[in-house]
């Protein structure tokens, strides 16, 4: 598997062989020695999401309080989607800037989100399926959102497309008033976090 990181600190993408034949195809997005490589320990996967979304469905920009917040890694086995991450971990050295993979069923590529960054992403097709493994179960008291449409981030959604966002993420702050609000994660405690779980894999 061929992996980098992004432009965002602590989030990396992977592209992994796929082995099509006359019956199909076979590939593996999530191996274990990959996120070994990157992040310096192994990721616990304590819940799988999947979602169904329409072309031009934005979800996010979603990340959770930290510790232990939520890391996720992140495929898409059916359709076409492009991925965001945002760093909004307050005093990062890449605060507020975003890098964007595009992940489809072609590929199969895959992104690593550390725990603290914020992950959003677009439908480019109907029927475009995400799948993702999280570090955590969901927390309804810890999951927060900033705003996919804070002009201030300006995050690369396709042009000529209506974006369907829920009224939830519709709502939600920007990333300068969610800073003001004291809800974001610290870089900090974010960092120390990581260090635990490398320091448990020793």
């Amino acid at each position: 598997m061929q992996f980098r990181p992004l432009k965002v600190l602590d989030a990396y993408a992977y592209t992994p062989r796929a082995f099509p034949d006359e019956r199909g195809l076979f590939v593996a997005p999530f191996q274990e020695e990959a996120v070994l490589a990157t992040a310096g320990h192994p990721m616990r996967v304590a819940q799988t999401n999947h979602s169904v979304s329409k072309r031009g469905t934005i979800r996010g920009v979603h990340f959770a309080d930290t510790p232990p917040g939520q890391a996720k890694y992140v495929y898409c086995p059916a359709g076409s989607l492009l991925d965001v991450i945002v760093d909004l971990r307050t005093g990062s050295p890449t605060y507020g800037q975003w890098d964007s993979v595009l992940l489809d069923a072609k590929d199969f590529r895959a992104v690593y989100v550390a725990e603290g960054l914020g992950h959003a992403f677009v439908a480019l097709e109907d029927n475009t399926v995400m799948a993702y493994l999280c570090s955590e179960p969901y927390n309804p008291s810890g999951e927060r959102g900033i705003s996919p449409l804070d002009p201030a981030l300006d995050l690369p959604w396709p042009a000529g497309t209506t974006p369907i966002v829920s009224e939830k993420d519709r709502n939600a702050p920007t990333l300068a008033e969610a800073e003001a609000q004291g809800i974001l994660p610290s870089y900090g405690d974010c960092t120390a976090y990581y260090e635990k779980l490398r320091a448990a894999h020793r």
